[in-house]
């Protein structure tokens, strides 16, 4: 593997997308790599008959999300590193796939929160070790 200047992680706040964040901030510091974690969120599917929606407004969506980034970022140790934050609209596979593209590194846990636990990879992570143009590491938890 060539040089590794720039890591792309995925977090959605799972125990084991946290593991994959201090995994890569490790690997950034062995390397003097750069960090850029990546949240995404996308509003659920939901048929209302009644035509009114429930749903909360993007705005609302994305300060959720920035506070659950946040979250994860006091869990870990970034000293150190060079790190940026991005919390991006869409499904999680395509955020992590194009976050990628500018990447050296793909960095993501083995499943998230995904709701059949007996999976040994999540959804996410087949897709995104499938179709990555960069080498991906899958951390368990």
């Amino acid at each position: 593997m060539s040089a590794v200047k720039n890591i792309a992680v995925g977090t959605d706040g799972s125990d084991n997308s946290v593991a994959a964040l201090r995994w890569a901030l490790a690997e950034a510091k062995v390397h003097g790599a750069s960090v850029d974690v990546v949240y995404s969120w996308e509003f659920p599917p939901v048929i209302d008959p009644m035509g009114v929606s429930m749903l909360p407004s993007t705005q609302d969506m994305d300060a959720s999300a920035g506070r659950l980034l946040n979250g994860v970022m006091e869990k870990v140790d970034a000293s150190g590193v060079s790190v940026t934050t991005r919390v991006v609209r869409g499904a999680p596979a395509t955020a992590l796939l194009t976050a990628a593209k500018s990447a050296d590194l793909l960095v993501i846990g083995r499943r998230g929160r995904g709701g059949f636990m007996g999976l040994l990879l999540g959804s996410v992570a087949q897709q995104v070790a499938h179709h990555a143009p960069c080498p991906v590491v899958l951390v368990p938890a």
